[in-house]
């Protein structure tokens, strides 16, 4: 055997075996993106984990949308607007509603969609209370108020020297509220019998009256007035988050069944699907053995996406589903421009190899002005669009650069393994 035909079967065992390792950890990434994979004690969840992986938008988990307007005559100004939407975002997350979505709309409006909540009064009741906090003595003189508040718990205890039960809020003031509060409560324990109270009020209307019998010069204060588990956790989510700085009312509220979240998630993904096994039959049809490695590197492109989201939680919506369908058109597109060229430059006359490497060198400008183009769209969505237009923009961002990798390295890669294994006739390759 001569030293040549050593070399060349030398080397097409290498592609074999560098294009079989590339191949089996795609497919085993696919898996465990689609399944999972438990060892031992360790367990890597799938994609689609209800706890770990894509959170489901309320598009397709169901859920409330809510549309408050400032209740009030007066111009509402963009910091007081923004301030609101705070607020909302804050009583939210003291809930352990992450994945709700809390947006301005024009100059006097906030819209909040929480997933998976049917309960459209209670999420009303809780966000768009005012929550202005005030403690006052028997002539009407704020002792304190919110702003003097730095923490509030719901708790569940004894609310009075009778050893009375239930539920109260614990309140931690500042030092400034301490010091309001300590002259205030020295002065009124001296005040006759019945006059000797501070009266606690939320958005104006009394909530309790508790007496004063000494100086109280302390952080800790608590507000009690029979307060069910939820009414005393929604009261301290609401001090806690502050007050709105105006009222709001609801001008539209509805929910989205769960049942009809998932007919629109399993439509979605079964469109995507039918969308992709086209691609592929069409790519393969067209360009035959290219086609067949656009087809491996469009499956790494969805297991890439795919394990993205999942590992950063991200929010999927229908919007957003669209974006990933959009980018694997971007990602065929780009295999599309690479093998255009490489055809090109087999009808020179060039090797596969020199075709090949020029090809790509030709394509890589093409597609990164196309790309980057794209990338500005998706980043100009995200910060100036709202709701699902920012759900949009995020696939929309996250696919356009995998699609990038994936021709430009994954592609390339598994093509030049391929013809250091596979017959070199141009026909082959669509040539």
């Amino acid at each position: 055997m001569s030293s040549s035909n050593f070399k060349s079967k030398n080397s097409k065992s290498k592609s074999i075996i560098r294009f079989s390792i590339a191949f089996l950890i795609i497919c085993i990434c696919a898996y465990i993106a689609t399944c999972g994979l438990t060892i031992g004690r360790y367990e890597i969840t799938n994609v689609m984990d209800e706890e770990t992986g894509i959170k489901k938008g309320m598009d397709l988990a169901g859920g409330a949308m809510i549309l408050f307007e400032a209740d009030t005559q007066k111009n509402v100004s963009e910091a007081e607007l923004k301030s609101a939407q705070a607020v909302i975002r804050t009583r939210l997350d003291s809930q352990g509603y992450y994945d709700a979505v809390a947006t301005t709309q024009g100059d006097r409006r906030v819209r909040v969609e929480i997933p998976a909540v049917m309960d459209t009064q209670s999420a009303v009741d809780l966000l768009g209370s005012t929550a202005k906090l005030e403690f006052k003595d028997k002539d009407g003189n704020i002792v304190i108020e919110g702003k003097d508040v730095a923490d509030a718990q719901s708790v569940y205890g004894q609310m009075n020297d009778a050893g009375a039960q239930g539920y109260y809020v614990a309140l931690k003031l500042t030092g400034e509220g301490k010091t309001k509060f300590a002259e205030a409560t020295d002065r009124i324990r001296t005040y006759t019998n019945g006059d000797n109270y501070i009266a606690i009020y939320l958005d104006g209307e009394e909530i309790s009256r508790p007496s004063v019998t000494e100086k109280i010069d302390s952080t800790d204060c608590q507000i009690t007035g029979n307060f069910e588990a939820e009414d005393a956790n929604n009261l301290a989510s609401q001090i806690k988050s502050g007050n709105l700085p105006f009222a709001l009312k609801v001008v539209e509220s509805r929910t989205i069944g769960a049942q009809l979240g998932e007919e629109a998630l399993s439509k979605s993904l079964l469109a995507g699907l039918i969308g992709l096994i086209l691609v592929i039959i069409f790519m393969i049809a067209l360009y035959r053995l290219c086609g067949v490695v656009a087809s491996v590197a469009l499956v790494a492109y969805v297991t890439i996406v795919a394990s993205i989201l999942g590992i950063f939680s991200i929010t999927l919506t229908l919007p957003g589903i669209a974006g990933i369908i959009l980018t694997i058109g971007t990602a065929v597109d780009a295999n599309v421009i690479i093998f255009e060229r490489i055809k090109d430059e087999l009808r020179l006359g060039k090797t596969l190899r020199a075709s090949v490497d020029s090809g790509f060198k030709r394509a890589f400008t093409s597609i990164i002005d196309a790309n980057i183009t794209t990338l500005i769209a998706a980043v100009v969505l995200y910060f100036f669009g709202t709701g699902s237009i920012k759900g949009f923009a995020v696939t929309l961002f996250i696919g356009t650069v995998v699609s990038m990798f994936t021709a430009i390295v994954i592609t390339k890669f598994l093509l030049k393994q391929v013809i250091g294994f596979a017959s070199k006739n141009p026909k082959l390759y669509s040539a």
